[in-house]
């Protein structure tokens, strides 16, 4: 059928307003920030760096005083997602490269978020968790008891790490658009075993039935989909302890779950999760934007060998305090448009988990170790557990990690389940010094009691992660004569003390030593954060697996069980090490065998029982819609921290050389191929100096054209290692030394070394130098 021609002009006439009218209110309400989306939630994620101090601070973890820090591994991050409904509640989820969460660090965070943003993130809906790396700075803790061997508070360490958290949880509320969760979850079966199996087997023989392993093997995974970026990042939890770099390093690392983080963001960045099946992670970088220099040319080694003779190194020379910013690798290739992609692998229960997966061996004979107490010849110093890729811990700790990546980037893959409902969170302090607990036992009920903080003599033997010294042993639920004597000189505890902990014998009566400022916390935080199906169990310590296990089953009776939770299948997690740190909780019979894990339960034999009972009441407000009260607040002992670690005086450097000049170069006309380790020595300064955040203090550059070089890797990168060291203690000169692992796949051509440093004058002028060591052929 045919129109006049004047019946279809006006139509089109009319049309054409239509049109214009429709793009004008578009424009209104993008101008007014008023957008219609059809997802249901908000969805924001931010990353910073919270690297420490490189070098002289004690680790945190192992409370190994000669373990201090004196180079970078890989760097370290605060990684956060911010959840929210577009006109109702939102939660905050921080994931530390750090040993746990610190109460003082929760408390400054929210001070600065409150200034910011007032009451829309507050300690009731922001919980920050620790991945539990045993090779990250100390003295950020606020409780005597851990910050003996960083003599003290480190203010620097401190620092960094709230300055991070606020960092990312600003990226992730900037970021926040309309997007939607997925979530998934699988069994991942070679991370961990149980490092204490004797304490394990005295829980109930049909408790145990009831599971196939002595371990949690289930990673829990939430993938975060832009409504137009796509995916943005992906956040999981599985219990595995941060110890597969032993008690002897000195490199910053993120241990096995930080490289698998680095591993999952780089393979994200560099293959694109719709491109890619597979996870290879050789190189472990990113996608390298380089060529070779002259097209055809890195087949012939000749030609390089020349160029690469060209470029000697270079003198130590003045840079900006940017420049080692600027120079990043994961810096150099962001996108304007979006943020990079976050990946977080969180903590759970993971207080009996060990990633040292082939067991504890004696390191005098080769034999295992004895099973109850783990011992050599009477001695717990001997015995030691094996990684996988022992005895090298770097390959260990790679390897536990490419397991958590690859089981990780499979979830990724082939999530379908999208997470549904509301967001909602109930957090409240508890304290836990004398706490009453109702215990019920087939219809029977008993009021007990929770005790003040003390730690066993087990506690002092270390695990097989990392054993302590002396004469203690684990299991030992009698204590000796002369440890109590030295006990004693501290704090003698009271009759009703020795019984309350009973059959723990207490070497260390902490929740009753106050001076100079309380040794432990007694008022810890707990919190339930909910996201749909998912809900999140947020626990000031180390659960065992057991533990953890009836922690879930008893908040998922109540959920379950009241009508308005409409979810059949629901997602309970334990994010572990979570707003502050008490050390571990164990299962009443656990309790009795006194290992580690036992004498580190610091409120006594029904420690769990009051976790029990006080997140079972935050569930049923949480379903129920009721507030709870806040309890009493933790103390801020910011003020009376006392810090020991001497400053940086100043730097110096032998005469005739600048800061920055190479003393060690790779070895000229060099030719090296993956798998080689290349290194190079530079005279340097302290890195406490300037902590380099979000910067570099080694790249290695490749020659991108005939002299532009390129930032290939950096000191985020597994394969490069920064290594600072003096001649002795109190010297003021220092080397920093680069070791490249060449990784496989990389490009043929031209590299050298770069370093970045800052030198403290005199009089506490800061000074920051480059210089670049002479080039060498990679074939």
């Amino acid at each position: 059928m045919e129109f006049p021609s004047f019946y279809g002009s006006n139509v089109w006439s009319a049309c054409a307003n239509m049109r214009v009218w429709t793009l004008f209110l578009l424009l209104l309400l993008l101008e007014t920030g008023v957008v219609c989306s059809s997802s249901d939630y908000l969805v924001g994620l931010g990353s910073y760096d919270i690297t420490g101090p490189a070098a002289d601070v004690n680790m945190m973890g192992y409370a190994n005083t000669g373990q201090t820090a004196s180079g970078i591994h890989f760097r370290l991050r605060a990684r956060a997602f911010i959840v929210a409904e577009p006109k109702g509640k939102r939660v905050v989820f921080v994931n530390l490269d750090a040993c746990m969460a610190s109460q003082i660090v929760k408390i400054k965070v929210i001070e600065r978020l409150k200034a910011r943003y007032g009451d829309l993130y507050t300690e009731n809906n922001v919980a920050i968790s620790g991945i539990h790396t045993h090779a990250g700075p100390g003295g950020y803790l606020q409780y005597v008891v851990y910050i003996i061997t960083s003599f003290g508070f480190v203010h620097q360490s401190f620092d960094v790490i709230v300055d991070g958290i606020e960092k990312c949880i600003i990226q992730a509320h900037e970021n926040l658009r309309p997007g939607s969760i997925f979530v998934n979850k699988g069994e991942l079966l070679d991370a961990g075993v149980n490092r204490s199996p004797s304490a394990y087997l005295n829980n109930p023989a049909a408790e145990r039935k009831k599971y196939e392993y002595n371990v949690d093997k289930e990673m829990t995974l939430l993938k975060f989909v832009d409504d137009e970026w796509g995916p943005v990042g992906s956040f999981n939890w599985f219990p595995t302890h941060g110890t597969s770099m032993s008690r002897t390093n000195s490199l910053i690392s993120g241990d096995n779950k930080g490289v698998a983080a680095r591993f999952m963001e780089d393979w994200f960045e560099k293959k694109g999760y719709e491109k890619t099946d597979s996870a290879k992670t050789e190189d472990g970088g990113l996608p390298r934007k380089i060529s070779n220099i002259i097209p055809g040319l890195h087949n012939n080694k000749h030609e390089l060998l020349e160029i690469a003779t060209s470029f000697q190194s270079s003198p130590g020379r003045s840079a900006s305090k940017t420049s080692s910013v600027s120079k990043r690798v994961r810096g150099a290739h962001r996108k304007d448009d979006k943020p990079r992609f976050v990946s977080a692998f969180c903590q759970s229960n993971c207080g009996d988990v060990s990633p040292n997966v082939l067991g504890a061996f004696c390191i005098d004979t080769g034999l295992p170790c004895d099973f109850n107490h783990s011992t050599c010849g009477g001695k717990n110093e001997l015995c030691y557990s094996r990684g996988p890729g022992y005895p090298d811990e770097f390959e260990s700790t790679r390897i536990i990690g490419e397991r958590q990546f690859r089981k990780a980037v499979d979830l990724f893959n082939t999530v379908d389940e999208e997470i549904e409902g509301e967001v909602d969170f109930r957090h409240t302090y508890i304290d836990f010094s004398q706490l009453e607990v109702t215990i019920s036992d087939e219809g029977d009920s008993e009021v007990v009691k929770t005790c003040p903080a003390a730690m066993g003599f087990a506690f002092a033997a270390g695990t097989t992660d990392g054993p302590g010294a002396f004469d203690f042993t684990q299991g030992d639920d009698k204590g000796n004569p002369f440890w109590k004597l030295v006990r004693d000189l501290l704090k003698t505890p009271t009759k009703e003390q020795i019984e309350c902990h009973r059959p723990k014998p207490i070497l260390l009566d902490t929740g009753e030593m106050k001076k100079p400022y309380d040794w432990a916390p007694s008022i810890l935080p707990i919190q339930i954060i909910r996201i749909g199906q998912l809900v999140l169990l947020c626990v000031p310590g180390e659960f065992t697996t057991m533990a953890g296990r009836r922690l879930r089953d008893a908040v998922k009776t109540v959920l379950t069980s009241e009508e308005d939770f409409d979810f059949d299948d629901i997602y309970i997690v334990i994010a572990g090490l979570s707003n502050t740190y008490s050390q571990y909780v164990t299962t009443y019979e656990e309790y009795q065998v006194q290992r580690y894990e036992g004498a580190s339960t610091l409120y006594g034999p029904h420690t769990l029982s009051a976790y029990i009972q006080e997140f079972k009441k935050l569930a049923v407000a949480l379903i129920n819609d009721e507030a709870v009260e806040a309890g009493p607040e933790p103390p801020d002992l910011l003020e009376k921290q006392i810090g020991l670690l001497p400053p940086v005086v100043v730097d110096g450097i032998p005469l005739g050389v600048n800061f920055g000049d190479v003393c060690a170069d790779v070895p000229q006309n060099s030719t090296f191929k993956s798998g080689d380790m290349v290194a190079a020595s530079f005279w340097s300064a302290c890195p406490r100096n300037d902590l380099m955040t979000e910067g570099t203090f080694a790249l290695v550059e490749f020659l991108q054209e005939k002299d532009d070089w390129i930032p290939a890797y950096d000191d985020d990168d597994f394969c490069l290692r920064y290594k600072w060291s003096r001649p002795y203690k109190l010297s003021s000169r220092s080397r920093a030394t680069l070791e490249w692992r060449i990784p496989e796949g990389v490009t043929p051509g031209v590299y050298r070394f770069r370093h970045f440093g800052a030198a403290k004058g005199l009089f506490g002028s800061i000074h920051h130098f480059t210089a670049s060591s002479s080039a060498f052929v990679v074939a």
